[in-house]
């Protein structure tokens, strides 16, 4: 068989496992507007103004206020980040810049067991050693924050890997322009590394946002699971997803439906979480590596 066989086979693989990746994305959206339909339809008992304008959640009660449960989801994934952020990019930095190997070996290794602990044993450990010790301070310890918390720590390796890696594959040419400017490692790092990497950055935050608006046990086992909007983080809260596993066990009509525009709404989130990365990692990074060499040149 000859390279130029082989090399269309490939190609032919390659196209029919990137359709069906795409088909895959389709088929799960339609059928959860399928699902969702009879609830968002306006003809239907609910509507889309049902979901905003009802008093509370009471499915027994036709009330599906959905208001509470997207923005426990929304604070808990958005605290999340604002802690797992800037600590992975910083372990990111410390493993390939600043560490001695001894150190950032093990310290990555770390990181790699920590990203492959299953939720429910974080949602364990939450439940039997962050809720109480938050509990001391401000009852019921089940809350908005502990689901922060929670996240954060279950994200922040996401982050850490994935930005490490961005890092390191940053083109060595561009390193050694700032070297020969006079630029040196932390001017080299802030105004070129992290510039010329921060499209994989802003990848890494996007897996990790995705996981911390989809997870569902360990939110489900430490945020108090009361459907409420929270008045502050001490406040027990219900996310989205816990919404889901806690009740689609037995919901049927209007209330199986409400639970499948949840499913909707989260879909929702991940595509505007996706075309957020694009635009900060796609067209505005162009060049970026390059302005930053010769901004860094002009003022060392």
């Amino acid at each position: 068989m000859s390279h130029r066989v082989k090399d269309g086979l490939l190609l032919a693989v390659l196209r029919l496992s990137a359709v069906a990746s795409g088909s895959l994305v389709v088929l799960v959206a339609v059928f959860l507007v399928i699902e969702a339909w009879p609830a968002l339809s306006p003809d239907g008992a609910i509507g889309i103004g049902g979901f905003v304008s009802d008093p509370s959640w009471h499915p027994i009660e036709q009330k599906f206020n959905l208001v509470p449960m997207v923005a426990a989801s929304l604070l808990a994934m958005g605290g999340a980040m604002l802690l797992a952020v800037p600590l992975g990019v910083a372990s990111a930095l410390f493993c390939s810049w600043f560490a001695p190997k001894w150190l950032a070996t093990p310290y990555r290794r770390v990181l790699e067991l920590l990203a492959g602990i299953p939720s429910v044993v974080y949602g364990f450990w939450g439940l039997v050693v962050l809720v109480p010790l938050i509990g001391r301070f401000q009852p019921p310890g089940a809350s908005l924050l502990a689901g922060v918390l929670i996240l954060a720590v279950m994200v922040l390796p996401t982050v850490a890997l994935l930005s490490e890696a961005a890092i390191q594959n940053v083109p060595r040419n561009v390193v050694r322009g700032a070297s020969a400017l006079g630029l040196d490692r932390w001017s080299t790092v802030w105004r070129v590394v992290l510039p010329a990497a921060r499209g994989g950055i802003a990848t890494a935050c996007l897996l990790a946002a995705c996981r911390a608006i989809g997870e569902t046990m360990a939110v489900l086992m430490v945020c108090g699971n009361v459907v409420q909007l929270p008045g502050g983080v001490f406040d027990p809260v219900r996310a989205l997803t816990a919404n889901i596993a806690l009740e689609m066990g037995y919901a049927f009509g209007d209330h199986r439906s409400a639970l499948f525009v949840t499913g909707l709404i989260l879909l929702a989130v991940v595509v505007v979480l996706v075309l957020a990365a694009e635009w900060v990692g796609g067209g505005r990074v162009r060049n970026t590596a390059a302005r930053g060499v010769a901004n860094g040149g002009g003022r060392a």
